[in-house]
């Protein structure tokens, strides 16, 4: 991680070489709570070396687990043999989305956990009733005091059908963590089906959980009544992280080649980017980015201008929404790109709009581009993951000089970012306060 809460980008330079993937941040975070449900060893690889999986792993080291990271920063062991729901460390959960994940595993193991509403990304309302949908159905008791939740199951979890209210991600792994330690067979429908929770599954089943079903909307867990066992795991790379780097590199017109990936976890990436002229093949593993793309935005095939929308796997990430908007300024043609899930994720393209993008924001959601636009660098301030990372390629394929603030929050989830995208040839500085006030 850079030090600094300030960039200076200069933008204007060809990306091009090899940018290895880093292990996906959202199969770390439930995959660090999984470890909880065993008191034997849990050794993980590929995790990485961000904010939110640093978070996640000090939460973990709360609660009583002895966790040892190797000289290889990308190395956790994990050691729960003894752990204390009491233990929680309130504000540091009170800093991340990820540890509303804890509910799952820790009532499963202890009967009882009291969490804090969770932090993360500001985009919008994140409703968690799904979360307490699927542990009252295992037989848990969620209940509300001073601004605290409370999860109970002293007699234990039982497997049921549980039918969700929609298809999220972090319910989904609550509910194969609970179900995979609780007693009888658990039936989940309208599962989230994203790589994530495939990876948590492959982790559990290694574990000794009996699981069938992950990439499909119906997960079935035959509960083992018990501990889990130890395991070691690779972790999967990041098809977010991945497909940022895309898009970044269609922008700054480089060739881009990404070691080890694969094909299945992209496809959906082009879904959106695609529509947007965005080409990439694979050779032996590695997926490229060809150098001096022709970006023309594709139309339906009435002649209409096309939307991009997001949707739940397979389709394309809303993660991924901000990332195709800068795209499209650079993209000829117009487009739309309509984000459904979160009312605030678009907000952030009034910051393009003031770098000299032509676009129109109709409303939280959807937002019309016309392209390509001559963008100009400027000073902005990255406020979410996801966009901070749009921000980012938008500045490095402006012309002139940026300055982009509060990139702790790209930190939490790009690693080392800055000096992997300055071996393509970026020029990324961080700058610190006295130098800020220079600029």
């Amino acid at each position: 991680m850079t030090s600094g809460s300030s960039w200076l980008v200069k933008g204007g330079n060809t990306l091009s070489g090899t940018l290895m993937p880093s292990g996906s941040k959202n199969a770390t975070l439930p995959i660090l709570a999984a470890a909880l449900l065993t008191d034997q060893p849990v050794t993980l690889y590929r995790c990485p070396d961000i904010r939110d999986v640093k978070a996640m792993i000090n939460l973990v080291r709360n609660l009583g687990a002895d966790v040892v990271e190797s000289s290889n920063p990308h190395t956790v062991t994990i050691t729960a043999s003894r752990i204390n729901p009491e233990n929680l460390n309130e504000e540091l959960s009170r800093t991340i989305r990820a540890s509303i994940l804890l509910a799952g595993p820790m009532v499963a193991r202890t009967g009882s956990i009291e969490l804090p509403p969770p932090g993360g990304d500001v985009i919008g309302k994140r409703r968690l009733d799904t979360h307490f949908l699927v542990l009252e159905m295992l037989g848990a008791k969620v209940s509300f005091r001073n601004r605290m939740i409370r999860v109970d199951a002293p007699a234990g979890l039982r497997g049921t059908e549980i039918h969700l209210d929609e298809p999220s991600v972090t319910a989904t792994e609550n509910a194969i963590m609970a179900a995979s330690v609780a007693k009888g067979t658990t039936v989940v429908y309208n599962a989230a089906c994203e790589p994530n929770v495939q990876d948590l599954a492959v982790m559990l089943r290694g574990m000794g959980a009996n699981i069938q079903g992950e990439g499909t909307n119906r997960i079935t867990v035959h509960g083992t009544g018990k501990l889990l066992g130890g395991v070691t795991h690779t972790i999967c790379p990041d098809h977010i992280e991945i497909g940022s780097f895309i898009g970044l590199a269609a922008c700054c017109r480089g060739r881009v080649e990404i070691p080890g990936v694969p094909q299945n976890i992209i496809r959906p990436t082009m879904i959106g980017l695609g529509r947007l002229g965005v080409e990439i093949h694979h050779e032996n593993g590695t997926l490229i980015v060809p150098a001096n793309q022709n970006l023309i935005v594709k139309p339906d095939r009435s002649g209409d201008i096309p939307t991009i929308y997001d949707s739940p796997w397979p389709g394309f990430s809303p993660d991924l929404t901000s990332t195709a908007v800068v795209v499209a300024t650079r993209a000829t043609g117009t487009s739309l790109i309509f984000e459904k899930m979160f009312e605030s994720r678009m907000f952030f393209v009034d910051k393009l709009a003031a770098m000299g993008a032509a676009l129109v924001l109709c409303d939280p959601h959807r937002v019309v581009v016309s392209g390509p636009s001559k963008l100009v660098g400027t000073e902005v301030s990255s406020p979410d993951i996801r966009a901070g990372m749009a921000l980012l390629t938008a500045a490095l394929c402006a012309s002139g000089k940026s300055i982009i603030h509060n990139v702790h929050q790209i930190e939490r989830g790009y690693e080392n970012i800055v000096q992997r995208l300055n071996n393509l040839g970026a020029d990324i500085k961080p700058l610190n306060s006295r130098e800020q006030d220079k600029q």
